[in-house]
C-alpha cells in the first residue's frame, strides 16, 4: 500500500507533504504484510516472525484479540511459504560461491534463526570449502594470484583477510603459501 500524504502550506510558498501515520494492523492486514514479505524475500521462520513483530511495534494493533504472530508464521510454514531448510541451503550455497567460509556461513544462518542441526547439515563439504577459499583468493588477488608478499607481515595480512571471511587457519595458510596457481588448483582437487 502506497503511503498517503497530506499537503500543507508553509510560509515560504512551497508545499510540504506530511506523512500520515499508517493505520494500525488488524488480522487481515497482518496476513497481507506477511504474504507480501514472503513473496518478495527468501526468509526463515524466525526472520518472518521478527519482521511481523517490528511492524506491530511500528503500527500498533486494532484486532479484537491479541496478535498471534507465532501462529501466523506456523501457518506460513505449514503452507510451504517459509522453509528453513531450503532457505539455509540457498543462503549457504550463495555465501560459499561468493568465497565465504564455514564460520561466516554459520554466523549468518544463526542470525537468521536457523537451528544448529540444520546449520550443521548445510555446512560446506571439504572440497566446497577449498573451492570457496580459492575463489576468494582469486577475487582478492591473494597468494599466487597477486604479487608475492614481500615479508611475513604481508603474508599474515593476507591470512587475516581469509580468516575474516570465515575460513580455517590451515586453509588460509595453504592458499597464501602456495607457490603457483596450478599447485593451488591441485590442492582443491585433492580434497
Amino acid at each position: 500500500m502506497a503511503p498517503q500524504y497530506r499537503s500543507s502550506r508553509s510560509g515560504s510558498g512551497h508545499e510540504q507533504r506530511e506523512r500520515r501515520a499508517p493505520r494500525p494492523l488488524d488480522p487481515a492486514r497482518l496476513n497481507d504484510l506477511a504474504l507480501a514479505y514472503v513473496a518478495r524475500f527468501a526468509t526463515s521462520a524466525a526472520k518472518l516472525e521478527g519482521y511481523l513483530a517490528r511492524k506491530l511495534r511500528e503500527r500498533g494493533w486494532e484486532g479484537e484479540r491479541e496478535a498471534d504472530v507465532p501462529a501466523l508464521v506456523a501457518h506460513f510454514v505449514a503452507a510451504g511459504y517459509v522453509d528453513d531448510a531450503a532457505f539455509a541451503r540457498a543462503k549457504a550455497g550463495s555465501m560459499n560461491r561468493r568465497g565465504l567460509g564455514g564460520r561466516r556461513i554459520d554466523q549468518a544462518l544463526g542470525a537468521a534463526g536457523i537451528a544448529a542441526p540444520l546449520r550443521e547439515e548445510v555446512r560446506p563439504e571439504p572440497r566446497e570449502a577449498r573451492q570457496a577459499v580459492f575463489a576468494l583468493a582469486r577475487k582478492r588477488r591473494l597468494g599466487p594470484f597477486g604479487a608475492p608478499p614481500a615479508d611475513r607481515a604481508a603474508r599474515e595480512k593476507q591470512v587475516a583477510v581469509l580468516l575474516r571471511a570465515g575460513h580455517r587457519l590451515d586453509m588460509a595458510r595453504e592458499v597464501v603459501e602456495a607457490q603457483t596457481i596450478e599447485a593451488l588448483e591441485q590442492w582443491v582437487e585433492d580434497a
